[in-house]
């Protein structure tokens, strides 16, 4: 096998030399000497990289020849003052004129024998392929040269010819020179296939296609992804024009344009693509482009994998605010601050009574951040037993209690990785856990029951409560710093008995909800019905109002909800009563049921100042002191 390094050698003493140098000096694992002048050290030079040579190196016009035919590195043996010196002493007593014939890179070492002597006639001969070497001696002789300075071949046919002939030999300095100069060189080349290994690697391994373009836009880099979603082999456009191998197509059309380009979709063949474009300008001059592209077709089979990998765990949010049915201010407002929670990490406590709908809301804040594509990870504090909630929350090891499943288990923690967890009813946490929790929030890592090792999570934590967490921290059964760790964003839920005017609406969508369920469309409310369902207490807010027209839809007959439809007394007793019977199924204090009265028209007429004393007949300070009662 050919070494990495091949000297080739012009002729017979530079060839020894070379020999015993690469010896002496250890070289001979990576230099190989070989013989060959001219056409025939071409030849030399080619068969060697041929087999694997990285480096050639040699002399004179041989050197010219071969660095003009091979693809790698080739390192000139250059004439040392030394060399030149060194053969002075063979012609410095020659009187005659004297011809110095050779290719540029040897006349330039014999610059120094015409100055040195200046008292001779010198005539300095550059060889440039016009005139044959024998053609220019020729020409010397005419002229009344009798004596020859050269290269090898000048000084074997001035010798062929008769004529007395001198050659300025390579020392052991100049060939050692240039073997380390090689070996340089081909450490250099070993450490850039390196880097450009890695740089393939890499490339290749990205799930994105892959082009970069030169400033003529012919394509110098292709990677595995681009063959694959262009269906065109690397080996068929590199170096190639873009517009040659690709077609006017966006992707050529987005390299052509120079300006930054991000998840730009367009049509290319038969696929539909994602491409982005970052043009390389240095100064004022466009170098070239960078583009990357993806599949979308293959983006969304991923996804799609991906969420029914997560639906199957239940750990998918389902509704966003689209979903949330309301008419009030109140609610309206309640959306809009969730919606601005939505773009930040930060922690966010929901507040409010039971069956207001914190779960949908939490739901909607998920899907609207930039964790969407993550799961999110539900679990209600106060349905699972004291001595449960850890080994869920954590997760645990093989073997840490009795019980424990083989292999251990994951926490709730690290499955919502890259998502969001939902801590509902967080006010029945164990205090105990409670320190834990803080912890996890704080440092964004989780240690499994019996185990001793952390384990990094990426986790948003949105929590609930029904009850005011405040008192709780006061009664001792909440910790303080864990309220302060997630009520970094606030956000109350008002009851449905605060935001009247959102029941219709409610009631109207449950009823198309399980019309459609059960078959039993089209379904419509009666007036008596309505009327009722405003002025009705809720209780169990929204999830008490559900619970209603599922029972409504149900028992109710030829496409229309009753009153008896609604509550367990017979709509012959309803009507008989009073408008006012239906409005209470507790009995409130006067104070109580003025408050209420306040509260509805409040929320009614926007808080309008006006409108509010206009329609409960007070002045502004009267209306002033009794909402601060």
């Amino acid at each position: 096998m050919t070494k990495h390094i091949v000297l080739v050698s012009p002729f017979q003493s530079l060839h020894e030399n070379a020999i015993r140098i690469v010896e002496e000096r250890g070289y001979a694992d990576i230099v190989e000497v070989v013989s060959g002048d001219l056409i025939q050290g071409e030849k030399a030079a080619l068969e060697s990289v041929a087999k694997g040579a990285n480096v050639i190196i040699s002399r004179g016009g041989t050197y010219s020849r071969i660095r003009a035919v091979v693809d790698v590195p080739v390192v000139e043996i250059k004439l040392t003052a030394f060399d030149v010196f060194n053969s002075l002493k063979e012609i410095h007593n020659i009187h005659q004129a004297i011809a110095i014939i050779g290719y540029q890179n040897v006349i330039q070492g014999y610059d120094i024998i015409e100055d040195l002597m200046n008292d001779r006639n010198i005539i300095k001969i550059t060889l440039d392929n016009t005139l044959s070497v024998e053609e220019q001696i020729h020409q010397c002789i005419v002229q009344g040269v009798r004596v020859f300075v050269g290269d090898s071949i000048v000084n074997r046919i001035a010798k062929q010819l008769g004529y007395e002939s001198y050659m300025i030999e390579s020392g052991e300095e100049a060939i050692t020179n240039a073997i380390e100069e090689a070996i340089r060189v081909l450490h250099a080349i070993q450490t850039e296939r390196e880097r450009i290994q890695r740089f393939k690697a890499v490339i290749d391994n990205t799930s994105d296609g892959v082009i970069a373009t030169d400033k003529d836009e012919c394509i110098n880099v292709f990677n595995v992804n681009a063959e694959k979603i262009l269906g065109i082999s690397k080996e068929s456009v590199i170096g190639r024009s873009m517009l040659d191998v690709i077609g006017d197509n966006a992707l050529t059309r987005i390299a052509r344009s120079h300006q930054i380009k991000v998840d730009s979709i367009h049509s290319v063949g038969n696929a539909e693509l994602a491409i982005n474009h970052v043009p390389i300008v240095v100064g004022d001059e466009n170098l070239g482009s960078i583009i990357t592209f993806q599949d979308i077709t293959k983006i969304q089979s991923l996804e799609k994998k991906i969420r029914i990998k997560l639906s199957e765990k239940g750990f998918v949010a389902r509704y966003t605010f689209d979903d949330i049915i309301y008419k009030s201010t109140a609610m309206g407002r309640c959306i809009e601050r969730a919606s601005t929670y939505g773009k930040y990490d930060s922690s966010v406590l929901i507040s409010g009574p039971s069956g207001v709908g914190k779960e949908l809301m939490a739901q909607s804040i998920h899907n609207i951040s930039r964790r969407a594509s993550g799961p999110f990870v539900p679990i209600n504090c106060a349905a699972l037993p004291p001595s449960l909630i850890e080994s869920e929350l954590f997760g645990y090891e093989e073997g840490a209690f009795t019980g424990a499943k083989k292999g251990g288990k994951a926490g709730l923690f690290e499955l919502a990785h890259g998502g969001t967890i939902f801590l509902d009813e967080i006010s029945e946490l164990p205090l105990d856990l409670q320190g834990r929790l803080l912890r996890v929030i704080q440092e964004k890592e989780v240690m499994r029951i019996g185990d001793d090792r952390v384990i990094p999570v990426d986790v948003r934590v949105v929590c609930a409560s029904n009850r005011d967490l405040g008192e709780q921290v006061k009664a001792g059964k909440f910790r303080r710093d864990l309220l302060y760790r997630i009520n970094i964003l606030t956000l109350n839920i008002p009851p449905l008995n605060e935001r009247r005017e959102d029941i219709v609406a409610l009631a109207e969508f449950f009823v198309k909800i399980y019309g459609q369920k059960y078959g039993r469309l089209p379904i419509s409310l009666s007036e008596e019905v309505l009327i009722y369902l405003k002025r009705f207490h809720y209780e169990g807010n929204v999830r008490e109002l559900q619970g209603m027209m599922e029972r409504a839809v149900i028992t109710c007959e030829n496409g229309l909800i009753l009153i008896n439809n609604i509550c367990d007394v017979s709509t012959e007793t309803i009507s008989a009563s009073t408008d006012l019977q239906g409005l209470f199924t507790e009995e409130p204090t006067l104070r109580e049921l003025e408050n209420q009265y306040i509260t509805y028209i409040h929320d009614k007429y926007s808080g309008s100042v006006g409108n509010i004393c206009k329609v409960l007949g007070i002045d502004r300070s009267t209306l002033w002191r009794k909402k601060k009662e």
